[in-house]
C-alpha cells in the first residue's frame, strides 16, 4: 500500500518559522513533524510519496537521510499548488498500488487509526469536536453511512459534540475517475474526492481517539508537551 504526506505547504500562519524551514521539518520534541507522519505511516505502507513544492530541496535532504523507508517518491505540485485534491492528482502516476492513504503533512495522527482507516476500501478519519463550525463535519444518514461533509456550518446547526474531518482519508485508484472541479477558493479540494466517491463505493468513517493539528504557533507551541509516543510508536 502507498502512503501519501501532503508536505508542500508554506506555512504562512508560521511565521517566521518557516522562513527558512518547510513547516513539516519544524522539530516536535526533537523530532521533525515529518518524522512523526513517517512513524504513524510504518508498517501500514511500503512506499511513501511526499507531495512537496515551499523549500522542496530540504523535505528532499531529509528524506535522502531518513532510514523509516528506503522505498520513497518525492512528488512536486506542478506548475503550482492548486489544492488538496491537486497534490493527490499530482501522485496518480507515482502510486505503486490500487490501494493509498493521504495525510495533511502538518497533522500528528495515531498509528492506530491509520491502520485502521487502511483496512477500507474508501475511508476517513474523524474526531468528536465540540465547535463544529471550525472544522468540516461529517454528515450520515439515519443509518450510520457516510453521506457528506458540511465545511464550516453555522455554531448552531449541529449539538455537540460532532464528527468531524480531520485531515486523513483512504482511497483507491478508481477514485481518479473522477474529475475535480475548483472549489469557491479557486483550488480543488481532497474532499471533493470524498464527496464524489460515496455515490458509488461506502465510504467508512473512522473514529479516531487522538488527532493534534500543528496550525499556528500555539499548536506548535502546545504540541511539545503532547504525549505523542502514546499514539506514535517510536521507530529506529
Amino acid at each position: 500500500m502507498d502512503g501519501i504526506i501532503l508536505a508542500g505547504g508554506k506555512g504562512t500562519r508560521m511565521r517566521p518559522l518557516t522562513d527558512d524551514t518547510p513547516k513539516p521539518l519544524l522539530l516536535v520534541q526533537g523530532r521533525p513533524i515529518l518524522e512523526w507522519s513517517l512513524m504513524s505511516l510504518h508498517g501500514i505502507v511500503d512506499h511513501v510519496l511526499i507531495v512537496v513544492k515551499y523549500l522542496k530541496e530540504k523535505i528532499e535532504a531529509y528524506m535522502a537521510q531518513q532510514t523509516l523507508f528506503s522505498h520513497y517518491t518525492l512528488v512536486e505540485q506542478l506548475p503550482e499548488p492548486l489544492g488538496t485534491g491537486h497534490a493527490v492528482e499530482c501522485c496518480q502516476n507515482n502510486l505503486q498500488s490500487d490501494d493509498f492513504l493521504v495525510i495533511n503533512g502538518d497533522d500528528l495522527f495515531p498509528h492506530s487509526a491509520l491502520r485502521d482507516l487502511s483496512q477500507h476500501p474508501f475511508g476517513i478519519l474523524s474526531v468528536l469536536k465540540d465547535n463544529p463550525s471550525l472544522y468540516g463535519v461529517i454528515i450520515r444518514d439515519d443509518a450510520g453511512n457516510f453521506v457528506r461533509i458540511h465545511e464550516k456550518p453555522p455554531a448552531d446547526v449541529y449539538p455537540p459534540p460532532v464528527p468531524c474531518n480531520i485531515g486523513a482519508y483512504k482511497f483507491t485508484t478508481d477514485v481518479f475517475d473522477y474529475t475535480l472541479a475548483k472549489s469557491a477558493r479557486g483550488e480543488y479540494e481532497i474532499t471533493d474526492y470524498v464527496t464524489h466517491a460515496v455515490h458509488d463505493h461506502a465510504v467508512h468513517v473512522v473514529e479516531s481517539p487522538f488527532w493534534f493539528p500543528i496550525g499556528n504557533p500555539q499548536n506548535f507551541e502546545d504540541a511539545q508537551s503532547v504525549d505523542v509516543t502514546r499514539w506514535i510508536p517510536i521507530v529506529g
